[in-house]
């Protein structure tokens, strides 16, 4: 016979009482633990368990001589616990936020390092945020991609500059510039002096180059499987570093190596054929737990960048 429980129905407030005094029980590893914190006693906690599986026409843990463990069905409520009470916190968290004064830190994370086109821009941005919320903690750091999409998941940042190269779910992505990326050789390579038609694709597979170190487009994915890939350097200052060595050949934004090329320190190689599209997009949490810090970077990048 199929077993009917409660938890389909109406959840009532005596169902969430009791689901509290059982999350406290399973986290105290049993009765006896979990008096001192719940302020009742082990048979009494005893009688809230008792009401509690007969109400959820489920077996939640085992308690007797082999001591207090779970059941296979009260591990799967143990879980949907925490997402309850954790999907009560953030509601009111919202509602408290509801038409008050933003207050608290405003966190934004980088994963590229900043040339002085982006550094004006995001100075912008940082005086539109001072400007309307000025009583507001800014928070402007680095951080690798794989740990701002993990910090903005878990609602410890609100916004993160990332290449929208791979998307993941849960996280929006709105483009807020884009520029092509160049193949480029210092002054000091054997490239740097001969002419384009000279460097052919055979000579070009030849030379040691470097992997951008992360999973780009198509389009840039195709531009170095002709490249003899022999570094990995996923910041631009440090990809610049290995070109101007003389040892490597790379790509990089023409933006980023404007006063190089400008001094005949790099060149870029095959202009019009050996590059890629770069976007860098502003991400953010598709549902965040502080949605007005959100929106007001939304907008501060908007009117920024637009």
């Amino acid at each position: 016979m199929k077993k009917h429980s409660i938890i389909p129905k109406a959840v009532t407030e005596y169902d969430l009482r009791l689901l509290r005094i059982f999350r406290t029980v399973v986290e105290n590893g049993g009765f006896s633990a979990s008096e001192t914190e719940l302020g009742i006693t082990r048979s009494t906690i005893s009688v809230h368990m008792s009401n509690l599986e007969s109400r959820m026409k489920l077996k939640l843990c085992s308690r007797g001589r082999g001591g207090f463990s779970l059941t296979e069905e009260g591990q799967a409520v143990y879980h949907a616990c925490i997402s309850l009470f954790d999907s009560i916190n953030d509601f009111s968290m919202l509602v408290n936020n509801l038409g008050q004064e933003l207050s608290g830190e405003l966190i934004l994370f980088c994963a590229d390092q900043l040339d002085n086109t982006m550094q004006k821009k995001l100075a912008e941005v940082i005086h539109f945020l001072h400007q309307k919320e000025p009583q507001l903690h800014l928070i402007l750091d680095g951080d690798s991609i794989h740990n701002i999409e993990r910090s903005l998941l878990q609602d410890k940042a609100h916004v993160g500059l990332l290449p929208s190269y791979h998307q993941i779910e849960g996280l929006s992505y709105q483009t807020i510039y884009s520029e092509p990326i160049y193949l480029c050789c210092s002054s000091h390579h054997p490239y740097f002096d001969m002419k384009d038609d000279e460097i052919t694709a055979e000579i070009l597979a030849e030379a040691p180059s470097i992997h951008p170190g992360i999973d780009i487009d198509a389009e840039g994915r195709e531009q170095l499987k002709k490249l003899n890939l022999s570094a990995k350097a996923y910041q631009f200052d440090t990809r610049k570093t290995l070109i101007l060595s003389g040892c490597y050949i790379g790509y990089l934004p023409g933006s980023y190596i404007k006063s190089e090329l400008a001094s005949k320190q790099m060149r870029i190689i095959h202009f019009d054929t050996t590059k890629y599209q770069f976007n860098l997009s502003m991400v953010f949490k598709k549902n965040p737990r502080e949605t007005h810090k959100v929106e007001l970077l939304k907008a501060a990048f908007d009117k920024v960048f637009s």
